[in-house]
């Protein structure tokens, strides 16, 4: 009974699909242009189109244009809702401001910089942001990808045992003033590549840095960060390394001090970590509910003070906190160039990966809220904001998730969120520095581990990658593998290799098929996704979803071959030797004739070693004769069978085009025909002049059907010809209308020779009962088709007939 109601339903749904009829010619791209008026366009270069842009820009518009381009803030400012959006702002800035003092503490030791420069960080960038950002809710400050990137640099610039370095600008510097010089030098040559590639225009960098590549790197560094904050948390004294297979090195020195643990850093980190997770868990849970998230870093932060400071962990556990905190900012001072020199290169990747990260996120806030953000603007944004922060001892700002997260939902609306969020950390750089002394850096590392939550649980996409696409799965392993075993700027060049090798692999390796035609309509699909299909006889439908080039068009070339079941070359100069033996066989057998009749007349036969010759039988002006190739031939000679008369070739995924095996398919009396050729090829054919007497344009053609219906209607024989039904369209007009019977195909012919594709047997009832249909009778002789009704459908009195049949032949 279900099968039965299915069944009914299934009729009925089909029933209800709705149809429709198109009656026009068939199409090839000449007869189509011929018809259809083209629009010449005339094509600029590259240099013209600069000029112009240079010389048609200077009117008020443009500049004015210009203007809100460059400082978004004005055109925000003038829409802004004080008494809707600026309440939101303030309690979303206090509430963003002490997660992003918190974080700016803990990931300055990422950085190997003093606490008090994690919170120069969270204030100097995020000021000049406000005014030349385009995101109305990422929260710039520290991020700790950036902060792990740059603390390398410092770890490889800056000598640990002091010993004297090489760079000139480390005299009479102590150790840490070496290391915030060479952090905020390596900070100010980031924005200098973000300010350059923002002005160059070059924002579209980002797509080279797919979703997959950007997860699996930021997997690695959440690695990399755990092992580098395990010494505080177990308040081990074990300097940090960088390089290649540092963590392995990391962790073999951390497990050779094991026993030297810190057991009241231990259970602080511990404490900590369980009691912030549940809490940021429960935020997450409960966030339609709760007005802002409870923040919990701050709230842990303070309580460890006051305990640190009530029980003097310092000295009675041997805890080593953050120590003294200079009340104030330091004066601004200049970047080294010696320092710029030794980290030219590792900034280039800090400055794609810092702009990475905050423009992914900015972007998914921007299409949530219906706004839009330009990624040009945001590189000289950053640019100019590390650029800025560097000159006041800051180090990498970027945008960190969770704290933009906390800006968003606790109902941040605009920047202003975000100054407020710099004037909470003013205040306590200012005034309330003294009171983070005692805290114990464990509790900072804890924070650190525990933000990461979001970065290490991406190793749950290697399933799904796995699933959906096996290469994308390569490029997370092969990024996330690297990264950790190698480094993180070696991770990023291995990734963008592997992404960059997928990409070659895709187009050098394309899923080619054969299309086949779902009957009754004009869509063709690959042959192997559907059951209910059919080839058109005779001919074979090749696509190819890639561009054709030189690294591919081999691999072209053996898949072409492979689908039509032959290589035209080999049976050209197979049929080419078939014919001289034939010739020669023919003279002979004159020659014996001419001998029998005594007419003395020695005919010598022509010397087969003149036709051996291999270019001699690759030249198309030896085959002179017509032979039926499909039929049997006389006995020593084979030559392989060729089953289509016509190859069409859909290149509707093609973009660039590079085919030299046309000329041979032409060869051997195979028709060949390009479907869906995009313009930018077709006038790059025309101008290198690629049409000649053999390959012309009438090859080309708008779709697959038209190709089709072309291909069967210039190879009927007579023979079908003469078995066609001839009927009359109207009683007093002398036109004709030819039914065509092959296989699925019904070819009719009209007026300007029209082509028409049906389904036979399947014309649905309310078709019927929508068209005025008139049964005529056909005039055949033979009486084949008499008993099978056929009927003409004339729509709404349309010049063309539209004709469809009511049984299956």
């Amino acid at each position: 009974v279900d099968s039965g109601r299915r069944r009914e339903g299934d009729v009925r749904m089909a029933t209800l699909r709705k149809h429709y009829v198109v009656n026009r010619p068939v199409y090839s791209e000449n007869s189509f242009t011929e018809e259809h008026e083209k629009i010449s366009r005339e094509h600029k270069t590259i240099l013209r189109h600069l000029l112009l842009s240079c010389f048609n820009s200077c009117d008020s518009k443009r500049a004015k244009r210009a203007g809100l381009t460059l400082l978004p803030i004005i055109g925000w400012m003038r829409t802004y809702k004080v008494k809707e959006w600026l309440l939101g702002d303030l309690v979303s800035g206090i509430s963003t401001g002490l997660v992003a003092i918190m974080q700016g503490l803990a990931f300055s030791l990422l950085a190997e910089l003093p606490p008090i420069y994690g919170l120069y960080t969270a204030f100097f960038p995020m000021l000049t942001y406000f005014f030349f950002g385009t995101s109305r809710h990422i929260s710039v400050g520290a991020f700790p990808v950036l902060s792990l990137m740059i603390g390398a640099v410092v770890l490889r610039l800056v000598p640990m045992d002091g010993s004297p370095s090489k760079i000139q600008a480390f005299a009479d510097l102590n150790v840490t003033q070496q290391k915030v010089l060479v952090a905020s030098s390596v900070t100010f040559l980031m924005g200098i590549y973000q300010l350059a590639m923002g002005l160059l225009q070059v924002g579209f960098v980002v797509v080279y840095l797919s979703d997959t590549l950007v997860s699996g790197f930021t997997t690695a560094a959440a690695v990399h960060i755990v092992v580098s904050q395990l010494k505080f948390v177990l308040g081990l004294n074990t300097g940090s390394l960088s390089g290649i297979l540092s963590i392995i090195y990391t962790l073999e020195k951390i497990f050779n001090d094991i026993t030297q643990t810190n057991i009241c850093d231990l259970v602080m980190s511990i404490v900590i970590m369980v009691v912030v997770f549940i809490v940021k868990e429960l935020n997450d849970w409960y966030k339609a509910k709760l007005p802002v998230p409870v923040p919990i870093e701050t709230v842990m932060t303070v309580i460890a003070c006051g305990v640190s400071y009530g029980f003097n962990f310092e000295k009675t556990y041997n805890v080593t906190v953050v120590g003294e905190i200079i009340s104030g900012y330091e004066p601004p001072t200049a970047p080294s160039i010696e320092v710029f020199q030794e980290s030219a290169v590792e900034s280039f990747p800090m400055a794609i990966v810092g702009f990475a990260v905050a423009f992914s996120v900015a972007k998914i806030y921007a299409i949530k809220h219906a706004y839009t953000i330009d990624g040009n603007q945001e590189l000289i944004a950053f640019g100019i904001s590390n650029m800025f922060g560097a000159s006041f001892s800051s180090f990498g700002a970027s945008t960190s998730p969770s704290r933009t997260a906390v800006q968003e939902s606790s109902g941040g609306r605009t920047q202003i969120a975000g100054l407020v969020s710099a004037m909470m950390a003013m205040i306590v750089t200012v005034a309330l520095g003294f009171l983070l002394e005692p805290l114990p850096r464990s509790v900072l590392g804890a924070l650190v581990i525990v933000n990461l939550k979001g970065m290490l649980m991406q190793f749950r996409e290697i399933p799904y990658l796995w699933r959906r696409d096996k290469l994308e799965c390569a490029v997370w392993v092969g990024t996330c593998g690297s990264a950790i075993l190698l480094g993180l700027d070696l991770g990023l060049a291995v990734g963008l290799g592997a992404e960059l090798l997928t990409v070659i692999l895709r187009t050098q390796f394309p899923r080619c098929s054969i299309l086949a035609n779902i009957p009754g309509t004009d869509i063709y699909r690959d042959r192997k996704d559907y059951i209910d299909m059919s080839e058109p006889q005779g001919v074979k439908i090749f696509r190819i979803p890639s561009p054709i080039f030189f690294a591919n068009i081999d691999f072209f070339r053996d898949k072409l071959l492979e689908a039509v079941g032959f290589n035209p070359l080999k049976v050209f100069k197979k049929r080419n030797k078939a014919l001289l033996k034939l010739k020669n066989s023919k003279q002979q057998s004159e020659s014996e004739s001419d001998s029998q009749n005594g007419s003395g007349n020695q005919i010598s036969s022509t010397s087969h070693d003149k036709y051996t010759n291999m270019e001699e039988l690759d030249r198309s002006k030896d085959v002179k004769v017509q032979i039926d190739w499909n039929a049997e031939l006389p006995d020593g000679i084979s030559v392989p069978r060729v089953n289509i008369h016509s190859l069409i070739l859909d290149f509707s995924a093609v973009s660039f085009l590079d085919i030299s095996a046309l000329r041979e398919f032409i060869q051997i009396d195979v028709d060949v025909y390009i479907v869906s050729c995009d313009v930018g090829i077709l006038e790059k054919l025309h101008s290198c002049m690629f049409f000649d007497d053999k390959i012309q344009t009438s090859i080309l053609f708008p779709t697959v059907h038209d190709a089709v219906l072309h291909a069967l209607e210039k190879h009927m024989d007579s023979k079908e010809k003469e078995q066609a039904v001839r009927i009359y369209i109207h009683e007093d007009t002398t036109e004709t209308t030819y039914f065509l019977m092959r296989s699925e195909y019904i070819l009719v012919h009209m007026y300007h020779l029209e082509v028409y594709r049906f389904e036979s047997g399947t014309l649905p009832l309310h078709h019927k009962s929508k068209f005025r249909m008139t049964e005529l009778v056909t005039t055949d002789d033979s009486g084949l088709f008499s008993q099978k009704p056929i009927y003409l459908v004339d729509h709404f009195c349309s010049r063309y007939a539209r004709a469809v049949l009511s049984s299956c032949f």
